[in-house]
């Protein structure tokens, strides 16, 4: 079974080489890594040119942003399962590629998701917040939840048979995907009790309280969008409910 890797670039030279070392040294053997680069000016491309004997399939070209290029790299994608990796975050250990792919054959699962923690920019090592993922119950987007993004992994033929992700939703373009595919398509999904990805801190939707509130908004339409009942109150909901994370991450040991 292999497995597709895709990992959005632009100008990520300070990071992306932490990002591909991850990948590298993953003990299960059939890994594409795919590269979509924006036209990086940094020295990505020099990186990306180093690593020619462990990345599958690489382009570097103007894009409409991550979400267009993370599209890109499906088209490019033949592996039997797709994941995205961004380029300042990790594979938290070597094994997380096998954990994965052994619960898509153990349990005929559409998708996998599992546990996220953010971490320094400068010390991977410091833990800023914990993003624990739930047992899979359709209900909870009700609410607000959804999994860590950076860990969902799925099926390349649920991909062909509901499409891409949506670009015009920005930011909540993630959330959009997967309250499409794990609400409105009703696929089959797993918690793995693992943690999956390191992440560095400063996400796109959450650099200032307008940007985030913007993202509140394009939350909401992606509700409305995927049959979510009360898509203004759940919108509200979401942030509330990463307040767990920070509680996770100070009196849990990781």
């Amino acid at each position: 079974m292999k497995v597709s890797l895709i990992t959005v670039t632009y100008n990520s030279a300070v990071y992306l080489q932490d990002c591909i070392d991850s990948v590298v040294k993953q003990s299960y053997p059939d890994i594409e890594h795919i590269v979509v680069d924006g036209g990086s000016t940094d020295g990505t491309i020099e990186i990306i040119k180093e690593y020619d004997n462990h990345i599958a399939k690489w382009v570097s070209e103007k894009d409409h942003g991550m979400y267009d290029a993370i599209n890109k790299g499906i088209a490019m994608a033949t592996g039997d399962i797709v994941g995205i990796l961004n380029s300042d975050d990790m594979l938290a250990s070597s094994d997380v590629v096998q954990a994965i792919v052994d619960s898509f054959n153990e349990h005929q699962l559409d998708a996998v998701y599992g546990d996220l923690v953010y971490v320094n920019k400068i010390n991977t090592n410091k833990v800023v917040r914990l993003w624990q993922g739930l047992t899979y119950k359709r209900y909870r987007f009700c609410y607000g939840w959804m999994p860590a993004h950076p860990t969902f992994y799925l099926r390349r033929e649920i991909i062909d048979q509901f499409g891409g992700y949506e670009s015009h939703y920005f930011t909540a373009a993630d959330y959009e995907f997967m309250a499409r595919y794990l609400y409105r398509y009703r696929i089959s999904a797993m918690y793995l009790n693992k943690l999956i990805v390191k992440m560095r801190v400063g996400g796109q939707s959450n650099v200032t309280i307008k940007s985030r509130l913007r993202g509140n908004r394009r939350d909401y339409l992606a509700m409305k969008k995927n049959g979510i009942p009360l898509p203004f109150f759940a919108s509200l909901l979401k942030p509330i409910i990463k307040l767990r994370q920070y509680y996770y991450s100070l009196f849990h040991e990781l």
